[in-house]
């Protein structure tokens, strides 16, 4: 068994045992991972590099927990495979993003 169907099970186990899986539907789920995402994104709104360095990596720990368990839960509920999904999109990219014009550079890959 993968490491993520391990981590999905004790989220469903989690989950259940408090009677949870009502309100984990998939716009819910969705709404979550970006809410969750948002929260990450506070904890370095308006800092420099200097402040950066000194956030609290336990609360950065949290969030990204958050976002993770939102996410296998929403993959979950589709029967996505995570690492083959993960795996597309990286060949997805690949195409996109040809190393010979993306090298060094942020642009979207319509601007390549």
């Amino acid at each position: 068994m993968s490491e993520f169907k391990q981590l999905t099970g004790k989220l469903i186990e989690f989950r259940d045992a408090r009677s949870w899986a009502q309100f984990h539907n998939a716009k819910d789920l969705a709404l979550a991972i970006s809410i969750e995402a948002a929260e990450l994104n506070e904890l370095f709104l308006w800092k420099n590099e200097q402040e950066i360095a000194h956030i609290d990596q336990a609360k950065i720990e949290e969030e990204l927990a958050d976002i993770f368990a939102f996410a296998l839960l929403l993959a979950e509920k589709y029967n996505f495979d995570i690492p083959e999904m993960v795996l597309k999109k990286i060949e997805t990219n690949s195409k996109k993003y040809p190393v010979e014009k993306a090298k060094g550079t942020a642009k979207k890959y319509n601007d390549l």
